[in-house]
């Protein structure tokens, strides 16, 4: 393995059904359902977990490209809809539309435009997923305007 090579573990183990504790180790448990007819919905499924490190990624890799120029969002949110899909009889994530909300506008930051133009690079995530899914990514300031699409 390369130096730039990490590995990292998460445990799952069936507890019922098709509820299972997820175990991320030093940082806790999540328990993850199928919706029904197959399980009861006790929990996110695994394309909802995909959809949030999506859009979690996104988010953090938008938050770095704006630091790296020393501006500052004030907040960040963000928004992730999934499309699941029938293709050759399964069902499958097809798409993954982000939106990231910021908390100032386009004026007070400065360096926004070129953060926008960038940031999806750093986002380990999405540029794994998008081998198989499309994911569009949108990114709004405090005011509502649209600032980038990808």
């Amino acid at each position: 393995m390369s130096e730039s090579t990490k590995t990292f573990d998460v445990s799952l183990k069936l507890l019922e059904n098709y509820v299972f504790e997820v175990d991320f180790g030093e940082f806790g448990n999540v328990i993850t359902d199928e919706p029904p007819p197959l399980g009861d919905g006790e929990g996110p499924n695994p394309s909802v977990m995909l959809a949030a490190a999506v859009a979690n990624c996104m988010a953090a890799s938008l938050l770095f490209a704006m630091r790296k120029h020393k501006d500052d969002p004030a907040e960040l949110r963000a928004v992730v809809t999934g499309t699941v899909e029938r293709v050759e009889k399964f069902l499958r994530v097809t798409r993954l539309d982000v939106k990231l909300h910021l908390g100032k506008a386009q004026a007070d930051l400065p360096s926004l435009v070129k953060a926008v133009s960038q940031f999806e690079n750093f986002c380990v995530v999405t540029q794994s997923v998008r081998h198989g899914i499309e994911v569009s990514v949108e990114v709004f300031d405090a005011s509502g305007e649209l600032i980038g699409v990808h």
